[in-house]
């Protein structure tokens, strides 16, 4: 076990540096550049504009602005935005929670939902059921999740009334349970949407390799109930590879996210950084350009881990 997170470790880090480097290059390289929005502004003379590069930095060479940069995130100080000179870690975590309330709804809808549709899935297999959990499945994954997002707007929130078409909370109302709650329904549903097809997918090829097991047809020849066999053998087997499946949603999670919040105007993560590139804040995005690449690696780690010690036929080496 030892050595598995030795060499996990290793390679999140090795990942962690390319990631740094092709994203940091990328933004520098980009046209525009940081001072394109300065430039805007018909007061702003080219001494200003030289002034400003000094004082950002950016008149040195590209790579020693990134060992600069580097050296700084590792010791904890991830820069102050461009935009209104504001730390990035103070601004990541005004937004954070917002992205993790909404994520951890999605997550748990789709768990549950996902499950159930599989499971019923695999036990009534080519039924009428499956057939249009199938049809529903490909659909969900087939079109954008922007275009949900728009819809769910345009019935729920023009049409009919019922939920808000965005933000967080309502103006004036923001310590009400029942208010934010009101709000979160819409973009979790989104959200949660291509998560449920994905675990109904992947739940029901599980269910369906284990059901198929000679074990489970041994515990039928017993005399089981079905609801038994079912529940304490197939079902506890299959989840062992939704372990993985849960570490590698999390990358869409956050994609999905990011379309999510900027179609209902939520205030996480995925807004902010979509507005930080609209404003060429680039320490902002690196900022959640690195915290998401780690986030993502520490899920998989997770999920490697609980993998390993759920399943004792897994030797790692």
């Amino acid at each position: 076990m030892a050595r598995f997170l030795v060499n996990r470790l290793g390679q999140a880090v090795l990942l962690l540096a390319i990631v740094s480097m092709l994203g940091f290059a990328i933004l520098h390289l980009a046209p525009g550049g940081p001072l394109s929005q300065f430039a805007l502004s018909s007061q702003m003379t080219q001494e200003d504009l030289d002034r400003i590069t000094r004082q950002l930095g950016l008149d040195r060479p590209l790579p020693i602005q990134y060992a600069d940069w580097l050296w700084r995130m590792l010791r904890g100080d991830w820069g102050n935005s461009y935009r209104d000179g504001e730390p990035v870690l103070k601004i990541i975590g005004a937004h954070l929670g917002a992205t993790l309330e909404l994520m951890a709804t999605a997550t748990v809808i789709a768990i549950l939902l996902g499950c159930w549709v599989g499971i019923l899935g695999a036990i009534r297999r080519y039924s009428i059921f499956d057939q249009l959990a199938t049809v529903g499945a490909m659909v969900a994954l087939s079109i954008p999740t922007f275009w949900f997002g728009l819809i769910a707007i345009y019935l729920f929130s023009v049409t009919l009334g019922w939920l808000p078409s965005g933000n967080r909370h309502t103006v004036g109302e923001e310590g009400s349970l029942l208010d934010m709650i009101h709000h979160l329904i819409a973009p979790a549903l989104v959200l949660a949407l291509v998560e449920t097809a994905m675990w109904g997918r992947f739940m029901r090829s599980s269910m369906l390799d284990v059901i198929n097991q000679d074990y489970i047809r041994t515990a039928r020849a017993k005399g089981l109930p079905e609801w038994r066999i079912l529940s304490q053998h197939a079902l506890r087997n299959a989840l062992l590879p939704m372990i993985t499946v849960a570490g590698l949603q999390f990358p869409t999670l956050l994609g999905g996210a990011l379309v999510t919040e900027t179609v209902f105007t939520w205030p996480g993560m995925g807004r902010l950084f979509l507005d930080s590139i609209g404003y060429r804040d680039y320490p902002v995005v690196m900022g959640i350009l690195m915290f998401s690449a780690t986030m993502v690696l520490i899920g998989s780690l997770i999920a490697d881990i609980l993998y390993a010690v759920v399943d004792p036929r897994i030797r790692v080496g």
